[in-house]
């Protein structure tokens, strides 16, 4: 059973960092692409990143291009995105996610996998 248990958020005055965490479980996502989304009340789930777990090529939105790094740590089979210069639009509901192959897409349902979410909150 796979499993995507994300942890890290909370609330950052604008300007702060954040460091969230995805632990995977249930199956090697070696041949997976792991992204993060975000949502905000009232609006549609957004791309934010996304990396090849074998290999590391990293993919991101240009809102967050230059702030944030996503990241894996193969020993903890753990994808992290780091989260610096946060603006109040950055608040959202953050998902990890899981597809199975390493073609790259932003489209959320092409994605298999779901965490329950971390909510970021950012304070002006």
């Amino acid at each position: 059973q796979v499993q995507l248990v994300e942890s890290g958020g909370g609330l950052v005055q604008a300007g702060g960092s954040l460091r969230l965490s995805c632990a995977t479980s249930g199956r090697t996502f070696s041949t997976y692409v792991m992204g993060w989304f975000r949502q905000a009340p009232g609006k549609e789930r957004e791309f934010v990143a996304a990396i090849r777990w074998s290999g590391g090529n990293t993919y991101y939105a240009d809102s967050v291009k230059g702030r944030f790094t996503i990241s894996r740590e193969n020993a903890k089979n753990t994808v992290y995105l780091q989260m610096n210069s946060l603006k109040p639009e950055d608040t959202a509901v953050y998902y990890c996610a899981a597809k199975p192959n390493l073609y790259i897409t932003y489209q959320p349902d092409r994605y298999d996998y779901w965490g329950q979410g971390t909510q970021v909150t950012v304070s002006s």
